[in-house]
């Protein structure tokens, strides 16, 4: 699958110069390779930045009490949630900036992502009014102490005043992103963290204000981080003359997109959440272990997701400079370097699995059924790489209905499997490796086969997707 192709094609100067070359040559394999390391490497960066606002707040918060601490956790459960299923927002939005970028309409391309951006701020003021209306049976279903909940609603409150903010830097990462710009939303990101960390500081202990601090910290930044974001897109609607306003069909575009895309977030959503359910079914000890085996997986997914950035904007743009056999190159070595990538850090994560879980915990019980876990969490990582890749691959295609409705089928195919192990594998070590295989093993491979049928059709004929 990764070098079966000879044709001879003529690549574009988009990405260094116009050379005729087979798709399989060195030349045309170095030309896509330094493109996906321009793009994934500053969003690597990015991405790492992003759930390190999350870190601060526990860091600095930590220091007032259990209370406030644990009050942190649960109004953050609740904003993660909410927010994580708009990051649709962003896959929408990358690919169809990214076709007309290729098809050489800058114009278009700019007027897609504005649309998005009025698309994510009405969506985030429903989001903010609904979370705001419903803060307090939200925070009560929790079932926490009277003072957790109350530093809980202190903090969920406040931040709903940031939440527009949050999917406005969604849809303008995005936009960037399709834009083949991934160093802006690195710099946004990182400023952004460190005025974050300075402001919680000054906000929580200079000012006296508590948890509410490290809420206004947060908010404050994310909307500084939006200034920046639509000080560097109006100059690029300047340039080619995009409109500041939304077009009504634009907008009925990206929100068919969005749709079809939030549903397939939904179902991954399920999945997890269904993962922690079966954990809790085991005792505080197995759950306790699933939640560091689940920190380091997502750690690695974020790492390996700057690979799927790079190939939505890529095939998008390849797309729409109507070049089937650049986008087959683009499957290829993304592939290539996702599976290598997660085999790296798998490689890694094996290794150090004796030792990792004391970064996390110094409980006894939980540092003792870890090690096994995690060296299948490290073994399955390359299995992970290909899924994450092929992800971005089909949204840079903008086969948004199939991976909503694929979302399901693997649904389907999991949780037979993960009610199998809540009931009949023992609690303690064994439950914890099962879990772990059934969501980075099974769960995995079901969107490996599902992902993987249809990049194999995309590759045979690119220009069907167009």
């Amino acid at each position: 699958m990764l070098e079966r192709y000879t044709l001879k094609v003529k690549h574009r100067c988009r990405y260094g110069g116009t050379v005729s070359a087979s798709p399989a040559s060195k030349p045309a394999r170095r030309r896509i390779d330094r493109s996906i390391a321009n793009l994934a490497v500053p969003a690597l960066g990015a991405l790492i930045a992003e759930p390190l606002f999350l870190v601060v707040d526990s860091a600095l918060v930590g220091h007032l009490g259990a209370s406030p601490l644990a009050g942190l956790a649960v109004a953050a459960a609740i904003l993660q949630t909410a927010v994580g299923l708009m990051v649709f927002l962003a896959y929408s939005t990358t690919p169809l900036v990214a076709r007309r970028r290729g098809a050489g309409d800058l114009r278009g391309a700019v007027q897609a992502g504005v649309d998005g951006l009025w698309l994510a701020f009405g969506i985030g003021i429903l989001v903010a009014a609904a979370l705001f209306a419903l803060s307090g049976p939200l925070v009560a279903s929790f079932g926490t102490a009277p003072e957790t909940a109350d530093q809980a609603l202190i903090y969920l409150i406040i931040s709903c005043f940031g939440i527009p903010a949050m999917l406005l830097v969604f849809a303008a990462s995005g936009l960037l992103r399709g834009l083949q710009d991934t160093r802006t939303p690195l710099a946004v990101a990182t400023v952004g963290f460190a005025i974050n960390a300075l402001l919680n500081w000054w906000f929580i202990y200079g000012l006296g204000f508590g948890i509410a601090g490290s809420a206004w910290g947060t908010v404050l930044a994310q909307w500084g981080m939006v200034v920046v974001y639509l000080i560097v897109i109006a100059r690029k609607v300047g340039k080619t003359g995009a409109s500041v306003f939304p077009r009504r069909d634009g907008l009925g575009h990206a929100g068919r997109s969005g749709g079809w895309l939030f549903l397939r977030t939904v179902g991954l959503r399920v999945a997890f959440l269904s993962t922690v359910f079966a954990a809790t079914s085991h005792g505080t000890i197995a759950t306790a272990g699933y939640q560091v085996v689940f920190t380091v997986f997502s750690t690695a997914a974020f790492a390996l997701d700057a690979l799927a950035i790079a190939a939505q904007a890529m095939i998008g743009d390849a797309l729409g400079a109507r070049d089937p056999d650049r986008a087959r190159l683009i499957v290829r070595r993304t592939i290539f370097w996702g599976v290598t990538s997660g085999a790296a850090v798998g490689l890694i994560l094996a290794a150090a699995s004796p030792v990792i879980g004391r970064i996390f915990t110094s409980d006894p019980g939980v540092l003792a059924i870890l090690p096994p876990a995690l060296l299948v969490l490290g073994i399955s990582l390359p299995l992970g790489g290909f899924v994450f890749v092929l992800d971005g691959v089909l949204m840079g295609a903008g086969d948004a209905r199939y991976l909503a409705w694929t979302s399901l089928v693997n649904l389907v195919v999991y949780l037979p499997v993960l009610w199998l192990v809540t009931r009949l594998v023992p609690t303690g070590t064994p439950a914890l490796v099962a879990l772990t295989a059934s969501f980075t093993i099974v769960f995995m491979l079901a969107r490996a086969v599902t992902l993987g049928v249809r990049a194999r059709r995309f590759e045979r004929a690119p220009e069907a997707f167009e």
